[in-house]
């Protein structure tokens, strides 16, 4: 009887080192990807959001909520803006600053800053990509967010995210 006793101890013992090993290999793989959805709200009656969110870090590990929104109302000019929003312990943002975007072939585009005196909170920009967003090509891109004396943040976009901003274009006008 105690042989058996022992005998299913180990087994319980075996099976919960294999079960931890499983996990804590599983663990090592890490996984630089970026994951966005394009989402439509239907806010008021003719009125249509499309967004896409996502988190990305920038390049001192700070992460940051990249929001990419299409605003649709009736009778009006549609409006696309990407909202870059710190969290706590993020850099301080100046406006009215324009961001810059590059692309990894060097092309360079300036994005116009919406908040011409204050933004809702210090670590929020929003910029205008109307204009923007259907020149943007299929690839990387970095955000450089300016900050004071000469100094900016960097934000690396993967292209599956840039490519989902892009098909914001696509959806109704």
């Amino acid at each position: 009887m105690l042989h058996r006793i022992v005998t299913i101890f180990l087994r319980v013992i075996l099976m919960g080192i294999f079960t931890t090993s499983i996990f804590l290999g599983l663990g090592g793989f890490t996984f630089k990807s970026a994951i966005a959805v394009v989402t439509q709200i239907g806010e008021t009656p003719g009125e249509v959001l499309y967004r896409s969110q996502t988190k990305l870090d920038d390049q001192s590990g700070k992460v940051w909520q990249v929001v990419l929104f299409k605003q649709v109302y009736p009778g009006q000019a549609t409006t696309i803006n990407l909202r870059l929003v710190g969290f706590p312990g993020s850099a301080q943002l100046i406006h009215p600053q324009p961001l810059k975007i590059t692309s990894d072939t060097g092309k360079v585009w300036n994005a116009a800053d919406v908040f011409l005196d204050e933004a809702p909170a210090p670590t929020i920009g929003q910029y205008d990509f109307k204009d923007i967003l259907p020149q943007l090509p299929q690839e990387s891109l970095t955000l450089a967010i300016p900050l004071p004396v000469t100094k900016s943040i960097n934000i690396s976009v993967p292209v599956n995210v840039v490519k989902e901003w892009q098909s914001i274009i696509t959806n109704d006008n």
